[in-house]
């Protein structure tokens, strides 16, 4: 039997239709999922060990529940979709404001509806789409905003007392029963509005002005709260923290490959994007990188975290850098060099609090650094590292044979060629072919790379070896300097002895005070 056509209580009863809670309809469903193995939280990636089931066990326990972690920890979308574990459709008083259960009336106008139509009573049936709210907690939230306050005008219009319960203006939480309520960042909710849920959540009781109403309201509570936000903005009250009876800590990608993943499947980029630009594994790669190093790095705060927002938004951005090159020179495809990653700056500034040493140094001097950092990280996965071809000391103390090491060092004659005075500068903008004509400038560049890639193609060749030039600068053994719109590589000595140079003013020299 199809029950949207059930239209009346009458009918409704005749059915054998049962009522349950809310919570009771979730374990339910859940318990179905999981003897199914369907997964219980669909695109929730790197939570299958842990977040997943201490939610599941929480949903199984019939508990309210607090989700504690940083900001861009799924914390809103993992309550979104427990909408998913509800029934498909649930009946309700027709005209009810709190979503009545017909069998279970709770309302007054529920009441009065029923005692005046019996069996005839009109119900309306809910999709589980509507059976979700939520609500940012900011300082000027009320309890009539949550709760509920007399209404004035309906006062008047229904020429009622103030005294009377129909004059009431029921809040949000009034309005989500027998739904999922969630309120967002728990902690910005002033204290005195805190206090106002204890009551619903451990007795029921909904407290409007001068009135006392015992309604037993049928919700499953989520709430979200960053640890910050309990040194910073605010904080949960203790009472309020004792009835939510599940608290759940969230984090952030344990591993590249799920950081991967996740941005894989949030990044919105163009189908059309995709098809002119080619975005290798080594740069997906590096764009995650630079979110875990950003996660450590003494200059980021981290009490506030780092999204994956950050990696998204970036990605994003590297996509587009390379697609605007190939539009500008006409292009018909491209790939995403390391230079592209220049245009990931804006999307990292963005998302990353700085301590005070950071404001000192600069968000976009912050950001370069944090870029130069997931170079040098990931450079070691594909080559040699650099730091085991430098010179060791035997164990007498003595250093060996600069020549041996030189000797024994895969990248010497790529810095030989930098030392023998030569340069490469490659323009952010620059064409696809001339940059590989310029990349084969250096000598032992391309040989260095076939050496341990030898079945890649041109493209991929190309990008390894701009790779290598970064990842050396990373490592300090050849000079990189970024000046309007290219980046110089060069011999690191010279560049230093440079930079010595620029620093000494001919015109503070005072002759006579030398002498």
């Amino acid at each position: 039997m199809d029950i949207q056509k059930i239209k009346t209580l009458g009918e409704l009863k005749n059915s054998g239709y049962k009522s349950k809670g809310i919570k009771e309809e979730i374990r339910e469903n859940l318990i179905g999922k999981i003897r199914a193995k369907e997964n219980t939280f669909k695109g929730i990636i790197g939570y299958e060990e842990t977040v997943i089931p201490d939610t599941e066990r929480a949903l199984l326990s019939r508990h309210n529940i607090l989700f504690l972690g940083l900001r861009g920890q799924a914390k809103t979308r993992m309550a979104r979709q427990m909408v998913d574990l509800l029934d498909e459709y649930i009946p309700t008083i027709s005209g009810s404001e709190i979503n009545d259960d017909p069998l279970q009336p709770i309302s007054r106008y529920a009441k009065d509806l029923i005692a005046a139509h019996a069996d005839e009573t009109p119900i309306h049936w809910v999709h589980r789409s509507e059976r979700y709210g939520e609500k940012l907690a900011t300082p000027d939230v009320s309890v009539a905003d949550l709760i509920g306050d007399i209404d004035p005008i309906k006062a008047a219009n229904l020429k009622l007392s103030f005294a009377d319960e129909m004059v009431i203006h029921y809040g949000i939480i009034p309005r989500s029963n027998r739904c999922v309520f969630v309120i967002n960042e728990l902690p910005d909710l002033q204290a005195r509005i805190q206090v106002a849920l204890f009551n619903i959540l451990q007795e029921k009781d909904v407290q409007i002005r001068g009135f006392k109403l015992r309604m037993p309201l049928d919700i499953l509570f989520v709430f979200t709260a960053n640890p910050e936000d309990y040194t910073n903005r605010g904080s949960i009250v203790t009472p309020l923290k004792d009835r939510i009876e599940s608290q759940i800590l969230t984090h952030y990608p344990k591993t590249i490959e799920t950081s991967l993943l996740i941005t894989e499947q949030e990044a919105n980029v163009l189908e059309e994007q995709l098809n002119k630009v080619n975005v290798s594994d080594l740069v997906k790669r590096l764009i995650e990188q630079v979110a875990f190093e950003a996660r450590t790095n003494e200059y980021v705060d981290k009490k506030s975290g780092v999204s994956a927002r950050l990696t998204i938004a970036a990605y994003e951005n590297a996509v587009s850098s390379a697609e605007r090159r190939a539009i500008i020179h006409n292009e018909k495809s491209t790939q995403i060099w390391i230079t592209d990653l220049i245009g990931i700056i804006p999307s990292i500034t963005g998302k990353i609090e700085l301590v005070y040493e950071g404001e000192q140094e600069g968000p976009y001097q912050v950001a370069v650094n944090l870029l130069d950092k997931a170079i040098r990280s990931q450079f070691i996965i594909y080559f040699p590292n650099p730091e085991a071809t430098k010179k060791k000391r035997t164990n007498t103390g003595k250093v060996s044979q600069q020549a041996k090491a030189e000797d024994e060092s895969p990248y010497k004659s790529i810095i030989r060629w930098f030392d023998g005075g030569n340069h490469l500068d490659l323009l952010l903008d620059t064409k696809d072919e001339q940059k590989l004509q310029m990349l084969y400038k250096v000598d032992g560049l391309h040989a260095f790379v076939k050496k341990y890639y030898p079945q890649a193609n041109e493209k991929e060749n190309a990008l390894l070896m701009e790779f290598v030039l970064h990842g050396l600068a990373s490592y300090s053994l050849i000079s990189k300097k970024m000046v309007e719109g290219r980046i110089e590589f060069k011999d690191l000595m010279n560049s230093m002895m440079n930079f010595s140079q620029a620093s000494f003013d001919e015109d503070d020299f005072n002759e006579d005070d030398y002498k």
